[in-house]
């Protein structure tokens, strides 16, 4: 097993997150360390798929959810890939596996009024972490960032001349996304603040906590979390179902769809579409009130 490699073909081949490729490495340490209990000397790089399918069984009985296991498998049917690139085998043994069933969850946006709650009821403009807390809710909310991309946006990322913020998505890939006038006010008070801090030791970084460090993914998920809870009774409160807001919202006010997958950084429009199913409710809604013939 060549984790090292492995790693280096995710992060500079795949241009996967330094996040995903933790989280590969330790599903695939995870099946090591299985086959190693119950085949004593087999290697992952050479077992066959009954006795992936045997990990599968022990993992679903001991509770896991289908999802996990199909995220811990689709982790190691990447690394059996990469063997087969490199030829160090001449077979994948999960070239024939089918991912098990599973429920998707319906992700419930915010309602505008529970964004707008939080957004003029909790925020004090002369502190440098409320402005950045407000800031984060707004550029989630108006632009559909995600949470990495938000993390690792640089100063030199937002334009205010061209009223645009550059975003580093997927693949390295990147777009342009509008900056409201609110945000770009608020942006420019985050960014008087910021200039006072203390120390700032992450200087090209945007985002930083109050001693002067990049942000991270967990902090943002706190926020997101911590600020919602006082607004909202809904189970999930995440940075994503910001995201989910943002393009529910913006369908619902009849945005081209097209628009909202160029702005949400998709690379297809089929990842766009699962965000139509709060926009088709609305329009029933809409539809029922309006037309002529509703009441017969």
């Amino acid at each position: 097993m060549n984790l090292a490699a492995f790693t280096d073909y995710l992060l500079l081949e795949k241009n996967y997150s330094q996040l995903t490729v933790n989280a590969y490495n330790n599903d695939i340490e995870s099946f090591s360390a299985f086959v190693s209990n119950e085949y004593q000397n087999s290697s992952i790089d050479t077992v066959n798929y009954a006795q992936i399918r045997r990990w599968i069984v022990v993992l679903v009985e001991n509770g896991m959810s289908n999802q996990t296991v199909n995220r811990k498998i689709s982790a190691l049917n990447t690394y059996y890939k990469f063997l087969l690139k490199t030829e160090s085998i001449s077979d994948n043994p999960l070239s024939k596996h089918k991912a098990l069933k599973t429920t998707k969850k319906v992700q419930i946006p915010f309602s505008e009024k529970e964004i707008t709650t939080v957004l003029d009821d909790f925020y004090n403009e002369n502190d440098f972490e409320s402005v950045r807390d407000k800031l984060i809710i707004e550029l989630f909310y108006s632009t559909g960032i995600r949470r990495i991309e938000l993390v690792n946006l640089k100063l030199h990322n937002f334009n205010f001349n061209n009223k645009t913020l550059k975003v580093l998505g997927k693949r390295n890939k990147e777009r342009f996304v509008p900056l409201l006038k609110p945000v770009q006010q608020t942006a420019k008070t985050y960014l008087t603040l910021r200039n006072q801090l203390n120390i700032i030791k992450d200087a090209d970084s945007f985002f930083l906590t109050k001693k002067g460090v990049k942000i991270y993914e967990t902090l943002v998920y706190r926020i997101i979390n911590s600020y919602f809870s006082k607004a909202s009774s809904k189970v999930k409160k995440s940075p994503h179902i910001l995201r989910h807001s943002f393009a529910t919202h913006l369908l619902n006010q009849g945005a081209n769809i097209n628009a909202v997958k160029e702005l949400l950084g998709h690379s297809s429009l089929a990842a766009t579409q699962v965000y139509t199913h709060n926009s088709i409710a609305e329009l029933k809604k809409v539809h029922i009130k309006a037309h002529p013939r509703s009441k017969k």
